[in-house]
């Protein structure tokens, strides 16, 4: 006889990073479809849904919320660092536990959250280095006002700077600002050899857009020329963006290479599947043991790393080609280092270097 079970399901499929959420709502309720379905799991997932509407302030009041009216102890949740700092004092309070699907800016741990997505050497560190073996040292950083932003920045100027580069320019735009002409002419200005976009939502689209204007003004903003780097943009935003995403460059665990319908089959859904089915083995596994207590026992053997709650991660840069991404270089198994402090475990460049040819 299989034990039904609460699963707190905590996405914003309203508001400025709708399409993210809504890639990651799928990919949870896959997941519950895919345990449910299995005999052989003595166990099934009853999911507890709240939206925020992408309000920061809402995310606590619903994860307590969730608790209160459900006997869900697991959530699988958030999409910007701001709202899953909010719910983390709820969770501590209910001994509950996030499972965070998103690439982040690292520099966090918490008992309380299975980090699934990419951290800082995961995705940051990466794509900087191959872009200014491939493009140049002059690089100019923009993002979204809060902290995914700011950190993903500050890390990249750093790292810039230290490998002897510069940051020509630094601009940040509150979330959901489409207003872009001041950014797009700083750019225009500088003219830097590559650009690290950390924009989220609309802000990132409408920027996106304009970039893609500006090259078709001016040569050198082309694609294989100065693109646009990501840390965070997958296959959910491709319909968004149409013939305005050709040539943008991202970081990730997994990219398609047939561009699917609605953009299915990024890793935001992948992620946040794996994590639902991995949620399903542990607790198999627990017994009455505390789920925190448990992972830093067994956490390895279910791909979490014991001490970071942090996962090993194929790294891959690709970039969209034909309205797919395409591959240019990858690393497999990359084991996490959200503090930045085992540089064994970042990526390193080997074999020629290489420059990209017009998209």
């Amino acid at each position: 006889m299989q034990t039904e079970i609460d699963l707190g399901i905590l996405y914003s499929r309203s508001g400025t990073y709708a399409a993210l959420s809504e890639a990651l709502w799928q990919g949870a309720l896959d997941g519950i479809e895919a345990v449910n379905a299995d005999s052989g799991i003595p166990l099934t997932f009853r999911a507890v849904e709240r939206d925020p509407g992408g309000d920061v302030q809402r995310y606590a009041p619903l994860c307590n919320d969730i608790f209160a009216q459900s006997d869900a102890r697991h959530i699988i949740g958030c999409v910007t660092s701001s709202s899953r700092k909010e719910v983390i004092p709820a969770l501590d309070k209910a001994g509950a536990t996030l499972w965070y699907n998103v690439p982040y800016e690292g520099f966090e741990t918490s008992e309380r959250v299975v980090y699934s997505h990419a951290c800082t050497n995961q995705n940051i560190l990466p794509i900087l280095a191959w872009a200014q073996r491939a493009f140049g040292s002059a690089a100019f950083l923009t993002g979204s006002n809060y902290i995914w932003g700011w950190e993903t920045c500050r890390v990249a100027r750093h790292q810039i700077e230290s490998a002897g580069g510069k940051t020509l320019g630094e601009r940040y735009l509150p979330l959901g600002d489409e207003d872009v002409k001041g950014l797009i002419a700083q750019v225009a200005a500088t003219r830097p050899s590559f650009i690290l976009n950390s924009l989220v939502g609309a802000s990132s689209y409408a920027f996106i857009r304009a970039y893609q204007a500006l090259g078709a003004r001016d040569s050198h903003f082309r694609p294989e020329n100065c693109p646009l780097l990501s840390c965070n943009l997958t296959e959910a935003e491709l319909p968004l963006l149409g013939s305005a995403s050709e040539g943008l460059i991202s970081v990730g665990p997994s990219f398609c290479k047939i561009l699917q319908p609605l953009g299915r089959g990024s890793s935001l859904e992948r992620t946040a599947y794996g994590s639902v089915l991995t949620l399903a083995a542990v607790l198999m596994a627990q017994g009455d043991a505390d789920f925190a207590a448990f992972i830093a026992e067994n956490g390895e053997t279910f791909g979490i790393d014991p001490t970071t709650h942090h996962r090993a991660l194929d790294v891959k840069i690709a970039q969209v080609r034909n309205g797919a991404f395409h591959v240019l270089t990858k690393w497999a198994d990359v084991l996490p280092d959200p503090y930045m402090t085992r540089p064994a475990r970042h990526p390193k460049l080997d074999g020629p270097q290489l420059r990209m040819v017009g998209a």
